[in-house]
């Protein structure tokens, strides 16, 4: 139950890129909200936060307070799975200091404050995570209220004009780091998200087809399918453009059976 002394925080999915595809259930959240924390990524990925910023003038309503904190430095250099972990934990660690720090002293006790979360706040995204932790500390009371957004792997599935399951089979959704670990066979597909290093290219085999989308629901879109034999070296030259041209990229694709693949273009 929400006290007069509790802070409520709402952590709102605002979709993959597009404007539009910002739900009704989360306008209505932003206009609830007293202060806006949004974290800066640094001029490279101003667009970020530009979004974001948008977002707040179009639909929040009422006196409001907008709080851009600078988000940690986190070791993104390939490494081994136990120290990729204790670098994500030292990294969430230091982002809790932030968060906790704004709760505190920008939100009064009985005031609403909101995270906008790229995509969905449930799929690869650290917000609810860091809330948790800093909720375990007992420094800040707040009640925590979650808006489910559309994710850049839903925007992906509808960009290509495909159903993202086949029927009856299941679909695995992975970080490029575990890609190698799920493997690709006939009884499902296979979902790859933050891929930092191109990780399709050592996915073997003529029968897998890719669906591959960068700046989803964005001015900047890209897209391509095909056999992955015969488009990875596309891909590849389209994501050295576009970082070179934007300074970082967010992907997403999915590798299919290429029997099933056919059968999207032709049913």
């Amino acid at each position: 139950m929400i006290t007069e002394q509790q802070r409520t925080i709402l952590v709102i999915g605002i979709g993959a890129g597009d404007p539009d595809h910002l739900t009704l259930g989360a306008m209505k959240a932003i206009r609830r909200a007293d202060v806006f924390v949004v974290i800066g990524k640094g001029p490279d990925k101003s667009a970020l936060t530009d979004l974001r910023h948008r977002m707040i003038e179009e639909h929040a309503q009422g006196p409001h307070r907008v709080v851009e904190v600078d988000d940690p430095s986190r070791d993104r250099r390939p490494m081994d799975r136990s120290d990729y972990a204790g670098a994500v934990q030292d990294w969430r660690a230091r982002r809790a200091d932030v968060f906790e720090r704004v709760l505190r002293e920008e939100m009064a006790p009985g005031e609403t404050g909101a995270f906008l979360v790229w995509g969905d706040p449930s799929l690869y995204d650290s917000t609810l995570g860091i809330l948790a932790d800093i909720e375990a500390r007992g420094s800040v009371s707040c009640d925590v209220e979650v808006v489910p957004g559309i994710s850049s792997v839903s925007t992906l599935a509808a960009r290509h004009r495909i159903p993202l399951n086949q029927v009856g089979r299941p679909v695995h959704i992975t970080p490029a780091r575990r890609l190698g670990d799920v493997g690709q066979n006939d009884d499902g597909d296979i979902v790859v998200m933050l891929d930092a290093h191109a990780s399709f290219t050592d996915v073997e085999g003529d029968d897998v087809w890719i669906y591959w989308g960068a700046y989803l629901g964005t001015p900047d879109e890209l897209l391509v399918a095909g056999p992955l034999a015969e488009v990875s070296e596309r891909i590849l030259s389209l994501r050295s453009e576009a970082r070179a041209r934007h300074g970082w990229i967010m992907d997403t694709y999915l590798l299919r059976m290429r029997d099933a693949a056919d059968a999207d273009r032709t049913g």
